[in-house]
């Protein structure tokens, strides 16, 4: 099943959802971050909400998610697009806890209790609209619908899935966002509200092998609903030397001094796909010269 999202709308329009599976992309992510399974299943949960995110816009537009706590795992940061592009990275790749009481990837304790989620939209207008709230678990699907529920003003119900191997490969992950559209019927929304609450978890309904639209029948049992959408989604990465002659020229003249007069390359690493740019003192030199 290739990696992608479905968004539905109910039949009277008073509820919304999009579920996706992101089982490739996530296995890449974290191929390329070499990370350790903790990290991983942190990964593959914000990885999975940027996607979501993502099918909420359109066009060109794109959203930015990052997850900062008290943690080991210090932070991860998610962007996404409404074309189906996500990318993403952990702040320490190898964090690795044993297993939360529950019998589960300690996803709280890596990221850290205490800490902040910011929502950053770029909906090309003049500026892009930030949001932050407190984390409320650090199990990343409940901060996105606490944010969604008390910055946006839209009840929402996110649920994220990400189930690794014996041996640390990703073996399916996913997620779902359900909202309740203003002045919601009662009726359609309190039968998706029980219908949610009767779900087994994304994991093991991924692992049975059920694709997005299946998991939507399950989420909309008794509620007719009518697609909207489906796209495929991937891990792509957006960074180009031009970005980062771009970065480079926002350094301080002092700074920039510095690195000219030490006659050495300067390296920048992409932080979300590990790629390398490689800047000589002349075009450092060049850069600076063009812009001040």
């Amino acid at each position: 099943m290739k990696d992608h999202f479905v968004r539905v709308m109910s039949g009277d329009g008073q509820v919304r959802a999009l579920c996706a599976v992101t089982t490739e992309l996530v296995a890449q992510a974290c191929r390329l971050h070499d990370t350790l399974p903790t990290a991983s299943v942190a990964l593959g949960r914000a990885l999975s909400a940027g996607v979501l995110m993502g099918g909420l816009l359109d066009g060109d537009q794109r959203v930015a998610l990052k997850f900062e706590g008290s943690g080991p795992l210090a932070k991860i940061l998610v962007e996404a697009d409404a074309l189906g592009a996500v990318r993403g990275f952990v702040g320490d790749p190898k964090v690795d806890l044993p297993f939360n009481a529950q019998g589960n990837f300690d996803v709280a304790g890596a990221l850290g209790r205490a800490g902040f989620l910011t929502v950053t939209k770029d909906l090309r207008l003049k500026q892009p609209s930030r949001g932050i709230v407190q984390l409320t678990s650090s199990e990343i699907a409940e901060d996105l619908a606490s944010y969604l529920t008390e910055s946006e003003q839209i009840p929402s119900a996110v649920g994220l899935g990400v189930f690794v191997e014996a041996g640390g490969q990703i073996g399916c992950a996913g997620g779902f966002l359900v909202q309740a559209m203003p002045a919601p019927n009662d009726e359609t929304l309190n039968r998706v509200i029980d219908n949610l609450a009767e779900l087994p978890s994304l994991s093991v309904l991924l692992q049975q092998g059920l694709d997005p639209y299946q998991i939507l029948e399950r989420i909309f049992v008794g509620v007719p609903f009518e697609e909207l959408e489906r796209r495929e989604v991937r891990l792509a990465c957006d960074c180009s030397r031009e970005r980062m002659e771009r970065a480079l020229i926002t350094l301080g003249r002092e700074q920039a001094a510095e690195l000219i007069e030490s006659e050495e390359p300067v390296e920048i690493r992409c932080e979300f796909c590990g790629r390398s740019y490689a800047f000589e003192p002349t075009e450092l030199g060049r850069l600076f010269d063009e812009v001040h």
